[in-house]
């Protein structure tokens, strides 16, 4: 196996971001991606940097438009007075456009004004998705650990390896052209692209605790993708106006997507008895590849509570997504959690164990 990640994104640590109308710290925190390498450390995995891509790779699931704000927006925040909440040292919105579509359809175009509060209204969703001096660089190394992950896998000769992306900050909840739930860019959709370069179909299968409405809205409407969410009931939890089961795609895309919302309380069996149900759907779909979106907030010690996952769960998606025997890139999620990472990381990677065994370090 092989593992994907970069220092340059511990630098995206912006202090305000609004939880439940209350200003916080936030939980997406660096010690989180510390607490994951550490553990990967004692498995005798050592992540190595991803090669430099720049953009290239990220316009293939995000808009011109959207990443030249990403890139561009702090600068410009600092330097214009009386931007949004008055602060210069994080990037909030301070209004909200109205958006057609949680799932799919047809692309916003680019904010008709040219204003930097007008802009980050547009692009940012929410105000847990706040943007920092160094944020632009973090987002770029965290998409890069994807792409590098997915290129390893494509140019496995007997392509029976795996790839880990420990990526940070996450991205499942980043559409196409905006930010939302701390997630800029979408690793696995970004990864999915680059896999199509080398596969007829690919599925992304997200298994943290909330849906992915992200990911589905890029794939939405393609039959080449196959995205599969198993995620805490959004009717109570983010992202609230996605993930629901009636969603399934629309014109070519339909059928492609499939969410699996959970209620309160499901323990491991009841999970691992969910997941058993999509994967004989993703058995049927036969990818080339798969994306494998691996959330750790659905862990019981997570703060957002939204699953209580214990460690018999993610060992048994391990073994089950080895079982599957499809070259995999599994790209990290969840960035709300710390206590229970390296647990739940420890646990996955037992479950994986026939395919660790054969690590690269």
């Amino acid at each position: 196996m092989r593992a994907f990640f970069s220092d340059e994104q511990m630098l995206h640590h912006p202090q305000q971001l609004a939880q439940a109308g209350e200003g916080s710290e936030g939980q997406a925190l660096p010690a989180r991606a510390l607490a994951l390498r550490q553990a990967l450390s004692e498995r005798g995995i050592l992540p190595v940097a991803p090669p430099e891509y720049g953009v290239a790779p990220l316009r293939a699931v995000h808009s011109a438009a959207y990443l030249a704000f990403l890139e561009s927006a702090f600068e410009r925040w600092a330097a214009q007075a009386g931007a949004g909440s008055g602060r210069r040292d994080v990037v909030l919105p301070s209004l909200s456009p109205y958006y057609a579509s949680q799932c799919g359809g047809a692309d916003r175009g680019e904010c008709p004004s040219d204003a930097i509060v007008a802009q980050a209204g547009y692009y940012l969703g929410d105000q847990s998705s706040p943007i920092g001096a160094h944020s632009w660089q973090a987002i770029l190394r965290s998409a890069h650990c994807a792409v590098a992950a997915a290129e390893y896998v494509c140019a496995q000769e007997a392509r029976n390896d795996v790839a880990y992306a420990l990526s940070r900050p996450a991205g499942h909840h980043a559409h196409s052209d905006r930010a939302s739930g701390a997630c800029y860019v979408n690793n696995a959709a970004v990864a999915a692209e680059v896999l199509l370069r080398s596969f007829d179909k690919v599925a992304v299968l997200d298994v943290g605790a909330h849906h992915g409405d992200g990911t589905q809205q890029i794939f939405y409407e393609r039959a080449d993708v196959m995205t599969i969410s198993l995620h805490a009931d959004p009717a109570t939890n983010f992202p609230f106006y996605a993930g629901y089961a009636k969603e399934r795609g629309y014109g070519a895309g339909y059928g492609y997507n499939l969410n699996y919302p959970l209620r309160h309380p499901t323990d491991d069996a009841g999970y691992l008895a969910v997941l058993d149900t999509a994967l004989d759907a993703l058995r049927d779909y036969r990818p080339g590849a798969l994306v494998l979106a691996l959330g750790f907030d659905a862990c019981g010690k997570a703060p957002s509570g939204a699953l209580h996952l214990g460690p018999d769960a993610f060992r048994g998606i391990g073994e089950r997504i080895n079982a599957l025997g499809v070259p995999t890139v599994v790209v990290q999620e969840g960035d709300d959690e710390i206590e229970g990472a390296a647990d739940a990381i420890d646990a996955f990677f037992t479950g994986f164990a026939p395919v660790a065994a054969q690590a690269v370090l």
